[in-house]
């Protein structure tokens, strides 16, 4: 993962997510890019007639509140050994964080943002969630895989791959409930060939998936879960899967990578 993109801005969590892309770059000898957005529509009101326009003041207000805040990023940046580039943008979040994602190898989010589990299923690229107050640092030493045999798990294990080469434990958690798909074993086998090496936990269901699911992760002690992404519907005000939603709402949860 040597492209890894963040998202940049004034909410709770930039600290995290700037320097949990610096402890990347560092390990890959990447390339970090920030993106500041200032999304237009947020300013744009509709009078009682039913037209639109736009709240210039408001607007022009955020737009040098975020341009100062890029310019703090770029000055943190520069201080570190790494390379990097600032972008700005007007774009709804998730549309502007695609659209550069589509080169990149994972983007970083916070789990607060609540844009985390739109962007992973309109974006090909790997999401990595995170907590608004603790950096995830590298490598990783314990971690954890959601498997259920589909083909969103097998997306988020094929990504994890450059994350957990060098982690002292990895666990394939299985919940038994589903039948067919991919066999864990052949996850087991995949990851080996990737010189990982990982035990095969399964766990009989006790109250929901999710739940189950927790319990594991939190008796592992993981310090990431990889996950498939589930949704219901690709508009913006769509439901998750349950277990997708339970962990990206879940504050005690670890860091999620999440693909689709």
């Amino acid at each position: 993962m040597r492209s890894i993109l963040v998202n940049a801005d004034r909410k709770p969590g930039n600290d995290a997510r700037i320097e949990t892309a610096l402890n990347l770059a560092r390990k890959t000898g990447g390339h970090v890019t920030a993106l500041v957005d200032t999304p237009v529509a947020r300013y744009i009101a509709m009078d009682p007639m039913g037209g639109s326009y736009v709240i210039s003041e408001a607007l022009d207000k955020a737009r040098a509140e975020d341009d100062a805040s890029a310019s703090e990023i770029e000055t943190k940046l520069s201080r570190n050994d790494v390379s990097f580039d600032v972008l700005r943008s007007e774009d709804d979040p998730v549309s502007a964080l695609g659209s550069i994602a589509r080169l990149s190898d994972v983007t970083i989010l916070s789990r607060s943002s609540g844009l985390a589990g739109e962007l992973a299923l309109v974006s090909a690229t790997p999401v990595l969630v995170l907590a608004d107050d603790k950096p995830l640092e590298f490598p990783i030493r314990r971690a954890c895989i959601a498997w259920d045999g589909g083909e969103q798990a097998a997306a988020a294990l094929r990504a994890s791959v450059p994350l957990l080469g060098d982690c002292q434990m990895v666990k394939v958690v299985t919940v038994a409930e589903k039948s067919g798909g991919f066999p864990a074993t052949d996850a087991l086998r995949y990851l080996s060939r990737h010189g990982i090496h990982a035990e095969l936990e399964e766990h009989e269901r006790r109250g929901s998936t999710e739940e189950t699911l927790a319990v594991a992760v939190n008796q592992a002690h993981a310090e990431l879960l990889v996950m498939g992404a589930y949704g219901k519907s690709r508009f913006r005000e769509f439901l998750f899967g349950g277990v997708t939603a339970y962990f990206l709402e879940e504050e005690t949860a670890p860091a999620l990578l999440l693909a689709h």
